[in-house]
């Protein structure tokens, strides 16, 4: 595949402060024959106004099913615009300019081929974080052939269907909890609810006095307590079968509004901290039958997750008696896939200091995307929400305008150095360092950490700079480097039945073997 073309993204600056298309940046064809588009939406669907973001995809590559999605691992495949909607009203239709704001480029720039074609409504500006969700409208499928997107006439498409509801039915062994939280509801001024996915052990309905050691599992970006439905299965059959320990497990959910919250807390997403080890871990033992000690409450997670439960065990060493924390997301920001945070306004996120664009997706050693087009990316999907605007949700502080403050320019990749100097306190390297005197008693022999050697993100560079801080502290962490294995396949070849027993070992120390 090849690298993804360098955006126009002064275009973009210009484009977003004036609210209209940079001629010198368009097509040489009139401005009225470019493609734009004729939105609508059903009465039925919708008797009453609805408002959200407005996306609209093209791509000419075959199709499955009745949706078109922004396909990752080709991401320049998909053409994709976006505008926010207020309003929306059946009997009139809304006009877009899929020039004002595209991804990988304006679409009039697309050359003429056979084009398939889908409007998305995003009713709760969720898509940024985890796609296509329950209650967002959609249109069907628009097929045109031979479309020549700089000489087109309107496009028109009505939004007629809608995403179903998802519901997660409990089972035997399988639960789910919601919680409100005192200190969160506090926060954010109404009631915030916590949501976990439980999965207990075949054994747990046979006895009302066994206890079983915990284990909570933190998803990565994208995901939520969801993923107890589609892991607990097979743990649950691989428990019965003796391939792993008899243990809870915790299906943390992570998601918030402006993207995932790690479990930290923030300015902008409030005390998920606080939260989870003083409201709803104390709930959870009074529920369920769980050993409520720290060797019994285990951490693990893998990418968001990983750095979450890094975070945990370093913060609440006298909660957490391990964690096993997998690729996990930057924890020295002297490399933040890439950009070094920690000099201030010297560097760019974009690019290095001799010019050369920051990669942050790769396959087999080649880069697909780059870190100023992946900005781009998001941007289109909407402005909270995504990877980048997550991040700065838990680690900025909070703008004039109420909204997290931007760590760099959406166009020119230019660090605030203000936001760099507020992130230093969840820099998990420098933390350490910082109070090694007081952590590195608590956190013996509790740090484990994996990452493959050819990460996607590049999360393997973060991580030597932590293996080597450290080793400074003369500290008894583990830290693994794969070979070979990326941020997809690191658990292929068994890690995570070892991880499980390893865990076990902690919780209870004097038995034979975790497992068969």
């Amino acid at each position: 595949m090849k690298h993804l073309p360098r955006l126009p993204f002064l275009y973009l600056l210009f484009v977003l402060a004036f609210g209209f298309f940079l001629q010198a940046q368009a097509p040489t064809t009139h401005a009225a024959s470019r493609i734009r588009f004729k939105i609508g939406v059903d009465a039925a669907l919708a008797p009453q106004p609805v408002s959200g973001r407005l996306l609209i995809f093209m791509t000419t590559a075959p199709q499955r099913g009745d949706m078109l999605e922004v396909n990752f691992f080709n991401p320049t495949s998909v053409w994709m615009t976006g505008v926010e909607v207020q309003n929306l009203t059946a009997g009139k239709e809304i006009e877009v300019d899929p020039d004002m704001l595209a991804f990988p480029a304006p679409f009039s720039s697309a050359p003429a081929g056979n084009y398939h074609i889908m409007a998305l409504l995003d009713r709760d500006h969720s898509y940024a974080y985890s796609q296509t969700g329950s209650g967002d409208y959609y249109s069907p499928i628009l097929k045109l052939a031979s479309l020549t997107p700089n000489a087109s006439e309107p496009v028109e498409l009505k939004l007629t269907k809608v995403v179903p509801t998802q519901t997660l039915k409990e089972t035997e062994n399988i639960k789910l909890v919601e919680f409100e939280s005192p200190s969160l509801s506090a926060f954010w001024g109404r009631p915030i609810k916590m949501q976990a996915g439980v999965v207990l052990p075949p054994s747990y309905a046979d006895g009302k006095k066994q206890k079983y050691p915990t284990v909570y599992e933190v998803h990565g970006y994208g995901g939520n307590q969801r993923a107890a439905w589609w892991k607990g299965p097979e743990e649950i059959k691989a428990m019965g079968a003796g391939k792993l320990p008899e243990m809870i497990h915790v299906y943390l959910s992570a998601q918030c509004p402006l993207g995932h919250h790690v479990f930290a807390d923030s300015v902008n997403n409030g005390p998920w901290g606080t939260a989870l080890t003083k409201e709803l871990i104390p709930y959870l033992e009074k529920t369920f039958r769980m050993d409520g000690i720290p060797s019994g409450r285990l951490l693990t997670g893998h990418s968001s997750g990983g750095w979450s439960t890094l975070w945990l065990q370093i913060n609440y060493p006298d909660v957490f008696g391990g964690t096993w924390s997998t690729s996990p997301d930057p924890v020295d920001f002297r490399s933040f896939t890439g950009p070094n945070l920690t000099e201030g306004d010297k560097h760019n996120f974009f690019h290095d200091d001799a010019g050369k664009p920051y990669g942050l997706f790769r396959i087999q050693g080649r880069d697909l995307m780059q870190l100023d087009a992946f900005a781009q990316w998001e941007l289109v999907q909407g402005a909270y929400g995504g990877q980048m605007a997550s991040f700065e949700a838990v680690f900025s502080p909070r703008g004039e305008n109420g909204q997290p403050m931007q760590l760099f320019n959406r166009a020119t990749g230019r660090l605030n150095p203000e936001v760099a100097q507020a992130w230093e306190r969840y820099d998990i390297s420098r933390l350490l360092k910082a109070n090694w005197t007081k952590l590195g008693p608590k956190l013996k022999g509790k740090l484990h950490i994996a990452v493959g050697t050819a990460d996607t993100f590049h999360l393997e560079q973060p991580l030597y700079l932590l293996r080597d801080t450290l080793a400074e502290l003369k500290s008894d962490a583990r830290i693994e480097f794969i070979e070979g294995k990326d941020h997809f396949n690191l658990y292929q070849d068994g890690l995570g039945t070892r991880i499980a027993q390893e865990m076990y070992a902690v919780a209870r120390p004097k038995a034979k073997t975790a497992a068969k």
